[in-house]
């Protein structure tokens, strides 16, 4: 691609690493591309940060024809600034263009416009232990139209946001309820896809899950209300007798993550069964009772690894671990920080490096 650049002649000033929370930081530019019907993919261009300019007609704030995705540049403790897996979000955005009667962004095109994004902003990626920049790449409709049907223009844009850990308390268990009423995802809706209106739907479970003193939702099934799905807007696992069971993404309800796809490599690889299987709620409760079920934790981009010590089903709280992170769950984020940080050797060919 022919990226045009235009650099900010005001630059920001940059916040405290040590205090950074989670999107609250946007970096010097941004990168911009448009579709036009006829025309395609055109015009890249990286630019200073500033706010859109739409028609209040634009499709996307009608028809909620949008997507977005999410990932991270790391630097590492010799000073170069890498990505993880950015290929697999491209595939994941162009599945996730084709459900919405979006066109596609050619996988190379998408890694190639992050890069040169990422490569223009290097002096915003924190050096500080378990900061990150967060990346952000978006697409919107922007026909001013108000007939449902697909959009004939869009807008691609990636921003940035450096970015400490996504839960204040690092990997300190975390409290989950289950929610059996709302649902987050239907067979044949949009739950395999990252698309805003997936998140809107699920804010109620969160508040609710909040003011029952929960920090996320464990959301179930759309059809029955009885088999587990996601935690939040994370992927669950459950570790029972020594196997690792995370919900199928087949039936497409639920999101197939690249923090999921690298965990499930590395249980493989170090000779764990993994289960991609249904697995009841009740069976699941079951297990904790009987002390079967040692680990539970979610995976995702923001937060990575994040471990569960509560259940609460019904009016039931089952304790998992004693409140501590179990030890699968602790491989898993010391050696997928590990690689994403540089401090382990990349042997799965994960990385990309910026420069």
């Amino acid at each position: 691609m022919d990226i045009r650049i235009t650099r900010t002649t005001t630059p920001k000033a940059k916040p405290d690493q040590n205090n950074l929370g989670f999107g609250r930081y946007y970096t010097d530019h941004m990168l911009v591309m448009p579709y036009d019907e006829g025309t395609g993919w055109h015009s890249a261009e990286i630019r200073p940060y500033a706010p859109f300019s739409l028609d209040p007609a634009s499709m996307v704030f009608h028809y909620a024809q949008e997507c977005f995705e999410g990932m991270k540049a790391y630097r590492t403790t010799a000073g170069r600034v890498q990505l993880f897996r950015p290929e697999e979000n491209a595939k994941r955005m162009a599945r996730t263009h084709n459900r919405l009667c979006i066109p596609e962004v050619p996988v190379a095109d998408f890694v190639e416009a992050v890069r040169a994004l990422v490569s223009v902003e290097q002096g915003w990626v924190p050096s500080v232990p378990d900061a990150s920049l967060y990346i952000r790449p978006t697409t919107i409709a922007t026909e001013p139209h108000l007939g449902v049907k697909p959009s004939t223009s869009y807008l691609f844009y990636v921003i940035l946001s450096p970015s400490g850990p996504y839960y204040a308390t690092g990997l300190d268990p975390v409290k989950i309820f289950v929610e059996d009423e709302l649902t987050r995802a239907a067979p044949g809706g949009t739950g395999a896809i990252k698309c805003g209106g997936n998140y809107a739907a699920s804010l109620a479970g969160q508040v609710k899950a909040h003011q029952l003193g929960y920090s996320q939702v464990l959301w179930l099934d759309g059809a029955e209300r009885r088999y587990v799905e996601e935690v939040g807007a994370m992927n669950v696992f459950f570790v029972i007798d020594g196997q690792v069971y995370t919900a199928p993404t087949a039936p497409g309800t639920v999101l197939p993550g690249i923090t999921r796809m690298s965990c499930i490599d590395l249980l493989r690889d170090w000779g764990y069964t993994v289960r991609e299987d249904r697995l009841a709620i009740d069976d699941l409760m079951a297990a904790g009772r009987a002390g079967r079920l040692t680990e539970v934790f979610g995976t995702g981009t923001a937060a990575v690894i994040s471990p569960v010590g509560e259940l609460r089903y019904k009016e039931e709280p089952l304790l998992l671990g004693g409140g501590q992170t179990g030890p699968i769950t602790r491989r898993l984020y010391d050696t997928l920080t590990g690689i994403q940080w540089g401090r382990l050797p990349d042997e799965k060919g994960w990385i990309v490096p910026v420069d």
